[in-house]
């Protein structure tokens, strides 16, 4: 077999060919790439078939993890698109005469609103000011004086009519101010009242009673004839006011009509408006004030509390809306996403009318696009099922959500609901894509289309300037200082970082951005005019710093010894493995001893943590692997009797993942040959039934965490990590283990056997069964097989002593 060679330093990281980072200082100019059909070509083509379908159920689902720009991505890919649409339309509130509790929804053409508006509100101020003048002008009081003259004519004549019938019969009439009338009987050409009637003959007085009673009931119909004339008065003088206010209208709303009245529902609400008007007239015009403390804490009359009906609600102003408008509901509540009705309150009471009807999201979003994040979104559940009935319907509805809950409602107002055609946007993560899909059977009807956003790309040239390009945009948006050449070769390479792999780049970008942000403040502070290679790198490094609190506490206590892990020296049945811990977000790698211990028994290799409940089930499937691996090997042509057990040694915390399961063989090997093993390797990768050593992930902590302690131990030239020969690509280390590599001081070994980790870890070949299932004399294996044939002997014959025995 061949020897195995360590990796060269030129394998460890990514670097750029020549000509991909421009160095001519052309970055500034780069254009940066539209909607990245390129990056991001599945979204691209989902978003470009959801904005040519024209269904209400084509909703789209962006889906993509977190931090990779998703909301400026798709609001990227719609500028163009809406841009190119027109404008959609207003829509007002105004009264609905017929029933003031359902206001009336009008559409407008965009910009239409806001001039209906301000030209209805002059009109409307301009009648309200001209009324009351009017009313005093002399024309005006001429003619009420008028028929206020024709009227007291009128009832001076009955008067006198009522008059000369009781003196007819005998009685004198007397009319008070307040219109009583008193009978007073004539005896001799006498008024005859008080004690004088009382002394006339009794006779007289029962007959004088009688022709006053009969005259006071012919006195009824001039009295009824009075209030008919009384009648005709206030209807004359309203008919006056009418045609008073009926020339005001005409002044002061023929430009309004003549500007808007081509629209059929405005031409319908100025008659409508104009018959209401006149027919409410009274209520426009000025009271007389109240005396005060007649009526304690009432308001005083204003003309503006009965002209508030004839107000118009701007509900949707695109007036100066450029193409279909794109909105982003950040704080999508039910009452931000789906719109509301406020009220107000009054002398202690809640009042409301269509003037307090508040457009939403998906209100300023018709025609157009809303984007949501359904996380934000599903901590408002109501405004998610509003949102669905919405979209189901094609109606947005101004609803207040009091009126699903099981309390008495509040008194309210119902507008027309308004005809909904946009294209909602959800941002959110495959988890939660799929959690809705079949959580809910709406959702799947509704949001057809499934946009999905990809983690990286491959690192080729055309893409790596797509990114600069982006890095650019980056750098003109935030308005950063200029990036060098070397310094734009260190972030691609933090890219690559991201996404664990030389050939890739992560797309990612927000966080290289917040690199981007940092190092443009410390150059700033360092006085540089534009921004280094050193410059980043120094950001990085803070970046660790600040972070790897909890690593240097581990890494304290390895340099104590309180956690027990060779770098050095060699034992039978003990490897280093390699494991990876996060908090908050940081990541880093630790060695561990991996200890296993053999004899004679039934018990088969008992996994210590699964026995401690500490192993997660892919763990106990890699130890179940180790189990078939065994029987593969050496179990052909005979039984296997033994007892081991395995376990990670200082390790209280749950272990989950298979990735040292190529250590734990390498140890039981070790333990069953008798062959130490160098401590000075450490051991990652995943072990298969076939002896193959697979992929692992987080390789590069596991590298770096090795090397830093053999580090602080001091560097002997031997020490080194085997990593599976399939995670090459994934290397992206850190300056200082390149460094050391180069100098010859720490080898990496890219494994694709156990056979080949045995024997870098051993010194010893590991040997190939031959074609009777045999191993060569001298080789690990053949040491295993020797010593499982003898404890299957040992087995054999304590269990004939024991049937002996009994």
């Amino acid at each position: 077999m061949p020897k195995i060679e360590p990796l060269s330093p030129d394998t460890l990281r990514a670097r750029p060919a020549p000509g991909d980072i421009p160095r001519d200082g052309s970055l500034a100019v780069l254009p940066a790439p539209g909607p990245s059909e390129i990056l991001q070509p599945r979204a691209t083509r989902a978003l470009n078939t959801a904005l040519s379908l024209m269904g209400p159920e084509f909703n789209v689902f962006l889906c993509g993890s977190p931090n990779l720009g998703r909301t400026y991505f798709v609001r990227d890919f719609l500028a163009p698109h809406a841009a190119a649409a027109p404008a959609p339309p207003d829509y007002i509130y105004v009264t609905n005469y017929d029933d003031p509790d359902q206001p009336r929804a009008i559409r407008l053409a965009a910009g239409q609103g806001r001039s209906f508006k301000a030209a209805l509100g002059k009109a409307v101020a301009a009648i309200r000011e001209e009324i009351p003048l009017r009313l005093e002008q002399e024309a005006y009081v001429a003619k009420r004086q008028n028929l206020l003259r024709a009227f007291q004519n009128k009832r001076e004549e009955i008067y006198q009519e009522m008059e000369d019938t009781a003196q007819a019969a005998g009685f004198s009439l007397d009319i008070d101010d307040q219109g009583g009338l008193t009978l007073y009987p004539l005896v001799e050409g006498k008024v005859v009242g008080g004690e004088d009637f009382d002394r006339l003959d009794p006779g007289l007085r029962k007959e004088l009673k009688a022709r006053g009673e009969k005259v006071m009931d012919d006195m009824g119909g001039y009295l009824r004839r009075i209030s008919q004339e009384e009648r005709g008065l206030r209807d004359r003088e309203k008919q006056l006011v009418r045609e008073t206010v009926a020339e005001i209208l005409e002044a002061h709303l023929s430009a309004p009509e003549r500007d808007f009245g081509g629209h059929e529902e405005l031409a319908a609400y100025f008659k409508a408006m104009r018959e209401d008007i006149l027919e409410n007239v009274d209520s426009l015009l000025p009271r007389e004030p109240a005396p005060q403390g007649d009526r304690p804490g009432e308001a005083p009359w204003t003309p503006e509390d009965v002209f508030a009906r004839y107000d118009v609600n701007l509900f949707v102003d695109n007036g100066k809306t450029t193409g279909a408008p794109v909105i982003v509901c950040d704080h999508p509540s039910y009452f931000n996403l789906l719109g509301c009705i406020e009220r107000e309150t009054e002398m202690g009471a809640m009042y409301t009318d269509f003037t307090l009807v508040k457009a939403g999201a998906i209100h300023r979003a018709n025609g157009g696009y809303c984007i949501i994040k359904i996380d934000d979104l599903a901590a408002c559940p109501g405004a998610w099922e509003g949102l669905l009935r919405a979209l189901r319907s094609r109606l947005a509805r101004i609803e207040d959500p009091a009126d699903y809950a099981e309390h008495t409602r509040t008194k309210t107002i119902e507008p027309q609901p308004i005809p909904l055609s946009l294209k909602v946007i959800l941002v959110g993560s495959d988890e939660t894509y799929e959690a809705l899909l079949y959580g809910d059977d709406r959702f799947a009807k509704l949001f057809k289309i499934k946009a999905h956003m990809q983690d990286t790309v491959p690192r080729t040239k055309e893409n790596i300037g797509l990114v600069l390009g982006l890095l650019s945009r980056i750098i003109k948006e935030a308005e950063l200082a200029p990036f060098d050449a070397d310094a734009l070769e260190e972030l691609i390479n933090e890219a690559s970082l991201m996404a664990e792999d030389q050939q890739k780049i992560s797309l990612h970008l927000p966080l290289i951005r917040d690199i981007m942000i940092e190092a443009q403040t410390l150059a700033k502070t360092r006085g540089l005019p534009s921004v280094g290679a050193d410059t980043v790198s120094a950001v990085r490094k803070a970046r660790v710093f600040r972070a790897n609190l909890w690593e240097e506490e581990y890494l304290a206590e390895y340099d104590r010894e309180m956690i027990k892990v060779a770098t050095d020296g060699q034992a039978v049945g003990r490897a280093n493995g390699l494991s990876v811990r996060e908090y908050s977000g940081y990541s880093f790698g630790l060695p561990h001893q991996i200890a296993c211990s053999v004899g004679v028994g039934h018990g088969g290799i008992l996994d210590l943590e699964r026995e401690a409940e500490l192993g997660g089930p892919i763990h106990t499937k890699g130890m179940m692997i180790l189990k078939s691996y065994l029987l593969h090997l050496f179990a052909k042509n005979k039984p296997l009797v033994m007892t081991g057990s395995l376990c990670f040694e200082q390790s209280y915390a749950e272990i989950e993942g298979d990735s040292a399961s190529g250590a734990e063989l390498a140890a039981l090997l070790s333990a069953l040959a008798e062959i130490p093993i160098r401590l000075c390797y450490a051991f990652t990768g995943a072990v298969s039934q076939s002896g193959a050593i697979m992929a692992v992930g987080g390789v590069n902590q596991k590298i770096e965490g090795f090397f830093e302690v053999c580090r602080r131990r001091g560097l002997t030239g031997t020490q080194g990590v085997l990593i599976p020969k399939d995670n090459v690509v994934n290397l992206m280390l850190k300056d200082e283990v390149v460094e050391a590599v180069t100098q010859g001081k720490f080898h990496i070994y890219p494994v694709e056997t156990i056979e080949d980790a045995l024997e870098i870890l051993t010194g010893q070949p590991a040997g190939r069964p031959d074609a009777g299932g045999g191993f060569p004399e001298g080789a690990i294996y053949r040491k295993v097989d020797d010593r499982l044939a003898r404890m299957g002997e040992i087995a054999a014959k304590w269990g004939d002593q024991a049937r002996y025995c009994r």
